[in-house]
């Protein structure tokens, strides 16, 4: 007798500036799971967060899969309710595991991860705290501070306190960190509304702006370092496993937005060229790093490396990170061994028996 399949639900987009980077993640990891043995293991149910929050069935999250972008206004069906959860589509009680692929607020800090929790549903990647503390750079870099990991020179920042054009908060700011510097909101992701500051001038603008986005501001040291990147896999009854290395390469000032997600604009090398002291290095603190916030299942953590003085400090953390076909993780995981139709199942079992454990009086996050 053939098993019934896993009834999968991958949820995508949301109300977050990383709706359409959700979309193209989503499109990826769908394909993976129809991929070879997974398409007989798994029934796959897709399901959107429209970019106001409102949760649609199969029917419009197919479409927008099959089109790549946001879903537009004569595809919602109307009239459209108000914005925000209103209740679960239809399908969405017979999901067995859920595999979010949500980028930013209302997705990926710990949100949907309690209404999974609540409805005691399995669901791939890091529980409330990890995903909450994973999320906010402000709580992320007390984390990493409490364990001991090496870091820039940063300071935290109020959006009050940002928008005020206070005098002693610019004096203090150029004092502890110098230029350049860079501005970011604490809470969210793909280098959205983060900008670099090499003046008093450019140091206000870029407080105004994080603070339009976010009320938790960090601004960070700039640093002369090369940017390489890890991925972690495993957690709760699995050890923690992390990957090669990987560099991001590009020609721009910054890796911002536009050269994150723009052909052409930056490059990758897999693996990283480094000593193999520094990617051992590397390798142990991606792990230190996740148990530092409480992450499991995936994420991908990122590191500066001064090549001149060999010093290595830890950048953050990302807790769902991106799966589209420049996105590291995927990669850097195809590069270890695992191939993403592979990799994917993995996440997906891991999340099932995680939750078996837990169910069952286990430990749990």
């Amino acid at each position: 007798m053939t098993p019934t399949p896993i009834a999968v639900g991958l949820i995508f987009g949301g109300a977050s500036g990383e709706h359409a980077v959700s979309i193209r993640s989503a499109a990826t990891v769908a394909a993976a799971v129809r991929d070879g043995e997974n398409a007989s293991s798994y029934a796959l149910h897709c399901f959107y967060i429209d970019p106001e929050g409102r949760w649609w069935g199969a029917e419009l999250a197919d479409a927008v899969l099959r089109q790549g972008s946001p879903a537009r206004l004569e595809q919602l069906p109307q009239p459209l309710p108000p914005p925000g959860f209103r209740g679960l589509p239809a399908g969405a009680l017979e999901i067995d595991v859920w595999l979010p692929v949500l980028h930013g607020p209302n997705g990926e800090d710990g949100t949907i991860q309690g209404l999974f929790t609540l409805m005691q549903v399995p669901y791939v990647g890091s529980g409330v705290l990890g995903s909450a503390v994973g999320m906010d750079k402000q709580a992320m870099k007390a984390a990493f501070a409490a364990a001991g990991l090496p870091q820039v020179p940063y300071a935290c920042v109020s959006a009050s306190a940002a928008t005020q054009n206070d005098d002693a908060l610019l004096d203090q700011l150029e004092s502890q960190l110098g230029y350049p510097c860079f501005v970011k909101p604490a809470n969210l992701g793909s280098s959205v509304g983060i900008s670099k500051a090499t003046d008093r001038a450019s140091l206000q603008a870029g407080l105004k702006l994080a603070a339009a986005l976010d009320p938790r501001l960090v601004v960070e040291q700039g640093v002369t370092a090369r940017e390489l990147e890890c991925a972690v896999r495993g957690g709760g009854h699995q050890p923690l496993q992390a990957s090669v290395l990987g560099e991001i390469c590009f020609e721009a000032d910054w890796y911002d937005y536009e050269t994150k997600y723009s052909e052409g604009k930056s490059h990758t090398v897999i693996p990283a060229l480094v000593p193999e002291a520094v990617a051992e290095r590397c390798r142990a603190m991606a792990i230190e790093a996740c148990e530092a916030v409480g992450a499991m299942g995936l994420s991908r953590v990122d590191f500066f490396f001064c090549e001149a003085s060999g010093e290595l400090w830890l950048n953050e953390i990302n807790t769902l990170p991106g799966f589209t076909s420049q996105s590291m993780y995927p990669m850097l995981w195809a590069a270890t061994g695992v191939a993403l139709p592979t990799l994917v199942r993995e996440l997906i079992e891991g999340a099932r028996q995680w939750h078996l454990q837990v169910s069952s009086g286990g430990p749990s996050t």
